[in-house]
Parts: structure tokens; sequence; C-alpha cells
């Protein structure tokens, strides 16, 4: 394809508040679908609708109803419809209701663009897309349905469900590098079809002090070292294995506290109380904190921060912890390695192998400063990379380039100043 060329915006000679009244333009109607409006995937949604510019997009957000991610979209002009038969799980006769609810909704507000997010939404949304005849349709790959989580015979049937609806795409859109390698590998998207947009946080949110009065409230002395966890416990964060891995890090430094950060869903109840009995039964002394809402101030107060997941899109939570400033030990699964440099960014470790975390954090906790300095690293990547500016910059090309649009933010190598402009090249 050859590149797009539109002449550059010329400077104002006027400002508009001095011209008379002038007609609005159309704005490209954008409808992002997601399974369940929380978590990591959640937050992406929300920047990507949140981000992009209100002159030239209006977004929507379609999802199953609660989370508590609805009030900030709604708050930030985001349009939003609770798509009452989606399901988490595989449910055919709501699913397909699901379905034809979304029909319904495209066929109604004419989308320009329909963007799915996570396996679910996206091939319910793909399936209604393409029956409503939408324009353009993209897909976020945040995580794989086909994970190691799952019995081979469900992974093989989510695999083939994913690869039913490849064709169902213009674009194909993944969190990391890493990730989008795999969907193309596994026969998700097609060869040169996907591109990569940083899942990016927001910024401004993650504290880098560390407040001593956290340690006070945890009761944990203020010259021990602090190794710790936020996120949800689930089987996906592999809580056993932190609690293990906590196990080993004591019998070498018996100094050691641990904090886990974080409640459990309704499913996984059970869990949280096995991972209690197992801190008890090692005689670790872990501190659970439960949902925290000021879990970043919390974050800010490890020495090390601890990523236990057996399978990530790219990892929020070691985003943010890498935002923080904090030296990270993650398990090198999905796009974790594309964020987690060993002796760059923070250390990496066998997925679902406690004695493999403990080395690395015993490791971290033995040389303070190189720790103290990958923890800098990290806060100066992801500050660089990660800002919503920059993921919104992707999404706006890729788009645009669907539709034969400019892009709303210059890109490198663009010639400004009355001549033409290069836009956009693929």
């Amino acid at each position: 394809m050859t590149a797009t060329i539109w002449p550059a915006v010329p400077r104002w000679i006027v400002p508009r508040s001095r011209l008379p009244e002038q007609p609005e333009l159309p704005r490209t109607k954008v409808l992002h679908v997601i399974t369940r409006f929380i978590g990591g995937s959640g937050g992406n949604t929300l920047l990507s609708a949140t981000g992009m510019d209100a002159d030239r997009y209006e977004t929507w957000v379609a999802s199953m109803p609660g989370g508590p991610l609805w009030e900030q979209a709604e708050a930030a002009g985001v349009r939003t419809v609770r798509l009452r038969h989606m399901r988490e799980r595989i449910s055919p006769g709501q699913d397909l209701l699901a379905c034809l609810e979304l029909v319904r909704l495209l066929r109604r507000e004419r989308f320009t663009v329909v963007h799915t997010h996570c396996s679910k939404a996206g091939l319910i949304a793909r399936v209604a897309a393409t029956m409503a005849g939408t324009p353009v349709v993209v897909h976020t790959f945040h995580i794989f349905a086909a994970h190691e989580g799952l019995s081979r015979p469900r992974r093989l049937a989510y695999l083939l469900m994913d690869r039913a609806v490849r064709r169902l795409a213009d674009r194909y859109v993944a969190v990391s590098p890493r990730v989008a390698q795999q969907a193309v590998e596994q026969r998700l998207a097609p060869p040169g079809g996907i591109v990569v947009a940083p899942s990016a946080i927001e910024l401004d949110d993650v504290q880098t002090r560390a407040d001593a009065s956290v340690r006070d409230e945890l009761g944990v002395p203020r010259d021990a070292p602090l190794v710790g966890t936020v996120g949800r416990i689930v089987a996906q964060k592999r809580p056993l294995d932190f609690v293990r891995m906590c196990a080993l890090v004591q019998a070498v430094r018996p100094e050691t506290r641990f904090v886990m950060v974080g409640d459990a869903t309704l499913e996984s109840a059970g869990l949280e109380e096995q991972t209690r009995a197992e801190a008890d039964r090692l005689g670790v002394p872990v501190v659970f904190t439960g949902f925290r809402p000021d879990a970043p101030r919390i974050a800010a107060a490890f020495d090390v921060y601890v990523v236990p997941s057996l399978y990530e899109g790219l990892g929020r939570a070691v985003t943010e912890a890498m935002a923080s400033g904090r030296p990270v030990v993650a398990t090198a699964v999905n796009g974790v390695p594309d964020l987690v440099t060993p002796g760059a960014t923070g250390l990496l470790a066998e997925p679902a192998d406690p004695e493999s975390l403990a080395r690395s954090v015993l490791w971290l906790l033995d040389h303070p400063d190189d720790a103290a300095a990958m923890g800098a690293c990290g806060r100066e990547r992801v500050l660089t990379h990660f800002a919503p500016s920059v993921m919104c910059q992707v999404l706006d090309a890729t788009y645009g380039e669907l539709l034969g649009q400019p892009p709303a933010l210059p890109v490198p190598g663009s010639v400004v100043g009355g001549r033409a402009e290069v836009l956009r090249s693929a």
C-alpha cells in the first residue's frame, strides 16, 4: 500500500471564537465491545475510548452489566450500553441473544467502527458486526482464551472458535509484540494484519514515593524488607505460588515481610481460603489486605513487586509496578518479557515455579542498589511508551488507514510548514 499524503493543517488565521457559527462536522462513531468492563482489559478499553480526539470521534462502550468503570466512562463523555444477555462464560442461548442485541444496536446507531476486546465479546461482536454490515471491524488481543490454565480439550475448543472468526475483522491489535506474534502463530490473525499498541495505564494515578505510614498500617517494621503483589486472588494470578515463594524467601531472610493486596471473586472464594490456610501452614507472615482503593499507595512501599501469573496479555500489574519505580519480578509468560528485560527493567521467573520466583526476589533483596536502578529504568520505559496518548495515536492511525483518513497526531518524518505531509505509510 502506498503512503497516504495530504496537506498539513495550516495555521489558524482567526480564532474560532471570533468566527460566525460554523456547522458541526460529522464524527466517526466507534463502539467498543468487551465481555466484562473490569480489570486490565477493561482499563485498556476505557482509555481507548476516552483518549481519542472528541472532535473527531464519538465513542461508545458496550459490555455486560457490573464493574467499577461505567461511571468513569460516562463522566468522560463516553456513551454506554449494558448488554443484558452478555455472559462471561459460554452460554449458547444467552450468547445468541447477546449477538442479536448487538445487531439491533449496530443497525440503529450505524457505527462506522466496531472495536472488540477479549475472546468472548470478540467472537459475538465480530459476528454481529458482520450481520449488521458495519464498515470497519477491529479486534484487540489482550489475553488468549486458549491459555495454560485450561484443559487440553477446552484450549482446543477455544482456539477453533477464535480461528472461525479470524476473517471477520479488518485489522487486529495486540498489546505487545509477543502477543502479536502468538496471535499470528496460532492463526488467530493473518500475517501482516496485526499492529501493536502499547497497553496504556493512567500514569497520573501511579504513586512513586513510599508513604512511611503504610508499614505502620500493615504492622510491618519500617526497616524490614517488604515483598508484595497486587491483584485479584484468582487461579490466573497463582496466589499459592506467591505464598510458597514467601516461605522460601523467609527461610533465607527471616526478617522479610510479605503483602497480598486484592480480593477474590465469588467463584474464587475457596482459593482465597486455601491461600490463607497455606500461609498459616508454612508459618509465613503474609498480610492479606483485601481490596484496597489505595492499592498504588500500598504498592509504592514494596521493596520488590512480584507478579506470579500463569498467563497474562501484557500484565497491567507489571506496567503499573514499573511505573511506580518498583523493582519487579514477573513470570515469563505471553507479553511480559516485552516489558521486563532481565538486568535492565527487572527479573523474570518461570511460571508455576515458586523456587524460580524466590531466587529472583532474593537476588534483588541482596542487591538493593542494582534493584533500585532497574526500578528507575523500568519507570522511564513506561513513562515514555505507555501513556494513553501513545496507544490512542496507534488506534487513530489504524482506524484512519482503514477509512482513508489522516491521523489526528503527527508522525515521525512528517513535513510541516505548508508543504505536503506524509501522514501514514504501510
